[in-house]
């Protein structure tokens, strides 16, 4: 091997099998150890390509199987049931009423506080027909609690209508009733 002088080992590039011809390793990949008077023939080449296809497919096989594993785990964990309840059972529990509040603010912009009850998708039907009214939300938060929707909103007529107080007071119920 290299000389040992002051604790340090010395290899020269001809015991490393340094091969200036074939500098990359790339042509190595798949290949036993040869000696460097074996020249690389068609054989050869065919050989290596051969053993390295075989080891990626090896490759393949066990990640497929792992895959495949894996999805059978996950089709075994059981997804979570949504619980439904009964949204006017858990109101009436709490005492909470359905309300509707509608106050002038100022110009065109009324203010509404609404108390219904939480029903899947009744917020959307209920911003769909507001919309299809002519009526615009602006600044709209929503609070679900006890199995109820707590809305508070301002709105306004679309292109600059202005809304009557008591029409709204009367139209929102009539909405909520529909939806």
């Amino acid at each position: 091997m290299g000389h040992v002088y002051e604790d340090r080992l010395y290899v020269s590039l001809d015991e490393l099998c340094f091969n200036a011809e074939n500098g990359s390793n790339r042509g190595r990949m798949g290949r036993k150890n040869y000696d460097d008077d074996t020249r690389m023939n068609k054989a050869t080449i065919i050989d290596d390509a051969i053993t390295y296809i075989q080891q990626l497919q090896d490759e393949v096989q066990n990640l497929s199987q792992e895959l495949h594993e894996m999805e059978a785990t996950t089709e075994e964990i059981e997804e979570p049931k949504i619980v439904e309840f009964d949204a006017a059972e858990e109101m009436k529990k709490w005492g909470i009423q359905e309300e509707i509040e509608v106050t002038r603010m100022d110009g065109n912009k009324l203010w509404v506080k609404m108390i219904i009850e939480n029903k899947r998708g009744r917020f959307n039907k209920l911003m769909e027909t507001m919309h299809t009214f002519g009526i615009e939300l602006i600044h709209t938060n929503v609070t679900t609690m006890k199995g109820a929707f707590l809305i508070t909103t301002c709105i306004q007529g679309m292109n600059g209508e202005t809304l009557e107080v008591d029409k709204i007071k009367q139209l929102i119920p009539d909405i909520i009733r529909v939806i």
